[in-house]
């Protein structure tokens, strides 16, 4: 049995409670806003984010960071862009203390353009930081349905460690070392998401949604491969695996956001309707400064920059996507 203390109670955050717990570690669930927690308890489930999800006594939920120090696992999954100002909470409370910090939040920063790790690395110093990523819905996780996810690090002994504390029944855990890989794999593929749930709400059909995420994978690689990443983790679980599940499903929330957008729903529209945090808007304006500010091609991205942030009608976008110049598939196979 471990102490997990786990930051954000959304719906990721809920569902990895739920699970640790039933798992038989001692989990406490924090949330910055102690009306969020009240909500919780006097429901016993996340209404809002997780319904009918019953949250067991056993679980400590708090707004308090009182007993952080005691953990041996701080997992943080609260919005990107709330992970800067927790992580800065989590080094007042903790010092210098050594922890293994996992991070499930997939995005990027805004402003800096910074993966999550190299935040949580620049506030916590000594934390030996993990990120976890994979096609991992919350809604089954907390489910018990079998899900597959990957442990990412510099730190070896810091990756088994994640994989050894939350690997159970319901959930298996693989490792691999490249952060920037994985990392990227996660921001970007609710960008793509997102330009699916477009498609659908435009009516565009099964070949339309294929070739783009296909092709959505090829940009993402083609930003990694710049970046650093290893080649094979845009065909791992954090790759190819999440960007199917995020592309196809009704869970996502990226997806059903597009899905409102394609139909013609303003960018406001659409969040109030979506009712919770988008990642794939923010991500899509990070990487497609990204994009320009690394020299590398990614026109989806660019056409989804511009349905969501310069008003360009969705059916543009698609002709001015199937009308670009002839291109062979392989960049690099006739050079």
């Amino acid at each position: 049995m471990k102490n997990i203390f786990i930051l954000g109670s959304g719906g990721w955050g809920t569902a990895l409670a739920v699970m640790c717990d039933g798992c038989g570690h001692k989990v406490t669930l924090w949330s910055k806003f102690p009306e969020e927690i009240e909500r919780i308890k006097q429901a016993g489930e996340n209404a809002v984010l997780l319904p009918k999800i019953k949250i067991s006594e056993t679980i400590g939920l708090t707004s308090s960071l009182e007993d952080l120090e005691k953990s041996d696992l701080i997992i943080i999954a609260v919005p990107s862009f709330a992970v800067r100002d927790t992580a800065k909470l989590i080094r007042e409370q903790i010092g210098e203390l050594p922890k293994t910090v996992a991070i499930v939040t997939k995005g990027l920063e805004k402003g800096s353009l910074k993966r999550m790790s190299q935040v949580v690395e620049e506030e916590i110093p000594g934390a030996a930081v993990v990120v976890v990523s994979g096609p991992s819905h919350a809604e089954e996780v907390a489910r018990g349905l079998p899900t597959t996810v990957v442990a990412a690090s510099k730190d070896k002994q810091a990756a088994f460690f994640v994989q050894d504390v939350l690997m159970n029944n319901t959930l298996r855990i693989y490792t691999r070392s490249d952060m920037v890989g994985v990392e990227l794999c996660a921001a970007l593929k609710n960008v793509i998401a997102l330009a699916a749930g477009i498609c659908d709400g435009l009516g565009l059909g099964d070949n339309t949604k294929a070739a783009l995420i296909t092709r959505g994978l090829a940009e993402i690689a083609r930003l990694g491969e710049a970046m650093g990443a290893n080649n094979s983790t845009f065909n791992g679980l954090a790759g190819i695996g999440d960007l199917i599940v995020t592309c196809t499903s009704m869970h996502s929330r990226n997806r059903r956001y597009g899905i409102l957008i394609g139909k013609g729903n303003t960018t406001q529209e659409a969040q109030q309707k979506v009712g919770m945090t988008v990642e794939g808007y923010h991500a899509a304006a990070a990487a497609y400064e990204l994009a320009r500010r690394m020299g590398v091609e990614m026109p989806i991205v660019e056409r989804c920059y511009k349905v969501l942030y310069q008003e360009e009608p969705a059916f543009v976008s698609v002709s001015q996507l199937m009308e670009r110049p002839r291109k062979h598939e392989s960049e690099s196979e006739w050079e």
